[in-house]
């Protein structure tokens, strides 16, 4: 299983250095990759018809994943970089394509694309796309994507997307990861039939050992095997105190979790530095995962 860090995109701060630090930091420590959320446009708290479940607002910063990334690649060597995950539905796919690309190119094949379809209607209806039509999007934006990174010269026509003898250059020099983020069973089939991995919500219990058996069945009537899929999880570490945290690690590997992020946002940590003092306290428990 890979351990990760969830970049602390609201609460780190805009200084290149620390950034730069924070990444460098990381790498040190043994940390195989870094996870970011993404949003384009925060709202006002206070809008319209805006009731409800709202995590983020205009007050959360967020840090662009392609640039950022494009950033830190340049300053690290081993470190692989996740959007988890990147509003698919709400940007245009060609661009994505290129961007993702580039990223990939740049930083020596250390991306992973991960996608969802998002919840954030007023930062769709800000962008100008349909948030009720995001679901048959983002299925068909995948399938477009794919064709750009693998065909120098793609004619495509779908319900969203006409594109007639167009193509990127350069192109990704390998299959670039694409994962899905999202809690409906809806998510688990669109990943097991366009997907290279799932990004799942929650913490090990039966709950979601019901989805991932579940996953596995929809991964096998698709003729693949749940064996080369990833999982993803995320550990806030806010929600249990330390002497915990390693007993929730071994319960993410052994329901077969490829992948573990570790997010410190949440913790009332007020500097960078703070956010790396806490990730220091599970270096013995990454070095050992590193050996395995």
């Amino acid at each position: 299983m890979k351990l990760g860090v969830v970049f602390p995109q609201t609460e780190i701060g805009s200084d290149p250095v620390a950034l730069k630090d924070f990444a460098q930091a990381l790498e040190g420590m043994g940390y195989r990759y870094i996870l970011t959320y993404e949003h384009i446009l925060g709202a006002d708290p206070n809008r319209p018809g805006w009731e409800g479940y709202r995590p983020y607002d205009y007050r959360d910063a967020f840090h662009e994943p392609f640039v950022l990334f494009g950033y830190l690649a340049g300053v690290t060597a081993t470190l692989e970089f996740a959007t988890g995950i990147l509003v698919l539905p709400q940007r245009q796919a060609q661009l994505v394509a290129k961007q993702a690309a580039e990223v990939d190119i740049l930083s020596g094949g250390r991306f992973r694309l991960g996608v969802g379809v998002g919840w954030n209607d007023a930062e769709f209806a800000g962008m100008g796309v349909d948030f009720h039509t995001r679901g048959r999007r983002i299925e068909e934006q995948v399938r477009l994507i794919r064709a750009l990174w693998r065909e120098p010269l793609v004619s495509f026509s779908g319900e969203f997307h006409q594109v007639e003898q167009l193509g990127l250059n350069p192109l990704p020099p390998r299959r670039i990861p694409i994962w899905f983020g999202g809690f409906a069973d809806v998510v688990l089939r669109r990943a097991a039939r366009l997907g290279d991995g799932w990004f799942p919500g929650g913490r090990p219990g039966d709950a979601l050992r019901k989805q991932l058996d579940d996953l596995a069945g929809y991964l096998a009537a698709e003729g693949r095997s749940f064996a080369e899929f990833g999982v993803d999880g995320r550990f806030k570490l806010k929600d249990m105190p330390p002497a915990q945290w390693e007993t929730e690690i071994r319960a993410w590997a052994d329901i077969g979790a490829t992948h573990l992020a570790f997010s410190t946002m949440g913790m009332g940590l007020a500097s960078p530095q703070a956010h790396l003092d806490v990730l220091q306290q599970l270096q013995p428990v990454v070095a050992a995962y590193n050996r395995a």
